[in-house]
């Protein structure tokens, strides 16, 4: 009778969720050639990379507008923002890490990569055994925006950008906008996911979403000898657009020519969010930098989209330490790059929880 009465339940329980898959004529998809299947994406740009700037010598010297409790570590930005007249209607709030909402010029509403705890089971018991550091969990949105999102935007699979635990409180009322691939780590609950190519666009209400290139890689189950999905789902940045304005956000990303491409597509960028860390390791600093822009690769970047102004992520209070020196060292070398380079690009400094419209 138990039985019954369970199957019964998870009969009720799983309501098949309702996909669309995106590709435009122009779209781009781009699969590993040794990959005779077709299964694994690929960069647009692989291969070893020419850097313009590399930061030498003292590289995180400490700032006066950067207030820590210890050496780059549990820090607040105290300094004054620059005031500038954008006005391209954007309003975007930091959830800390990755974690974005952001309300567009006509009042759509996005949240991008939301993460609001820890890492899934198993990585997050996997973390803790290995003596990983587990994050400051930020101070989270209420939930009547949760609940009244329009769109939900993913980069890509990794448990630092999608859990599970919030899309199950975000529920089946937004669409969820994914890169290709990414739709069958979804359960069958009723969800609305329309999976992207890059370079293809979905509008939420009056706002376009194009998903464009990232330079990273995806990966979720490994299981030596066994299951390997790396690079089995796509992973990507968004520009979001409406009336000639632009927002962009990079995704977890290296430096590479996709930036002049996406520029190229969409022309200048008004507000850029792009990743100041996860560049350093001291075994394995090429591979790290290959996927991730350090602060002196963003501030090119940031040049490249031609942006009026850059939101720097990634590091933080709420974040993993993950390939970084200490929780703000990105940030100290953001602000000393910015000097060095002599950058014309304006910063804003958004500690996590804190709001701008521009």
């Amino acid at each position: 009778m138990f039985s019954i009465l369970l199957l019964s339940f998870l009969g009720a329980c799983a309501v098949p969720n309702q996909l669309t898959q995106l590709q435009a004529p122009d779209s781009v998809i781009k699969t590993d050639p040794n990959d005779t299947n077709n299964r694994r994406f690929n960069n647009l740009y692989p291969g070893e990379k020419d850097y313009p700037l590399t930061c030498r010598g003292e590289c995180y010297p400490p700032s006066p507008v950067v207030s820590c409790e210890a050496p780059a570590e549990n820090c607040q930005f105290i300094g004054e923002q620059k005031g500038l007249s954008i006005d391209a209607g954007f309003s975007i709030t930091w959830l800390g890490h990755a974690s974005f909402y952001i309300q567009g010029p006509e009042g759509s509403t996005v949240l991008i990569d939301p993460v609001s705890g820890q890492f899934d089971w198993p990585v997050n018991w996997a973390f803790y055994l290995s003596a990983g550091y587990n994050r400051g969990e930020p101070d989270w949105l209420e939930e009547n925006k949760i609940k009244s999102v329009d769109a939900v935007a993913y980069s890509h699979i990794h448990y630092d950008h999608f859990n599970k635990d919030d899309i199950a409180k975000i529920g089946t009322e937004p669409e969820y906008l994914l890169p290709l691939g990414f739709a069958e780590h979804f359960p069958q609950r009723g969800y609305k996911l329309t999976e992207m190519a890059w370079f293809s666009t979905q509008k939420v209400n009056q706002l376009d979403m194009h998903f464009v290139p990232a330079h990273h890689f995806s990966s979720r189950i490994w299981v030596p000898f066994l299951y390997d999905d790396s690079d089995t789902t796509l992973w990507g940045g968004w520009v979001l657009e409406h009336d000639g304005k632009r927002l962009f956000y990079a995704g977890d990303t290296g430096y590479s020519k996709h930036f002049k491409d996406i520029q190229q597509k969409y022309g200048n960028m008004d507000v850029c969010l792009i990743p100041i860390a996860s560049y350093f390791h001291e075994e394995h600093g090429q591979w790290y930098r290959y996927v991730h822009t350090t602060p002196e690769d963003a501030l090119t970047a940031a040049q490249e989209l031609n942006c009026k102004v850059m939101i720097p992520w990634g590091y933080g209070n709420a974040s993993w330490k993950m390939g970084d020196h200490s929780s703000h060292s990105p940030l100290l070398r953001l602000l000393h790059m910015h000097d060095e380079m002599n950058s014309q690009i304006p910063l804003h400094i958004l500690n996590e929880g804190e709001s701008v419209e521009f």
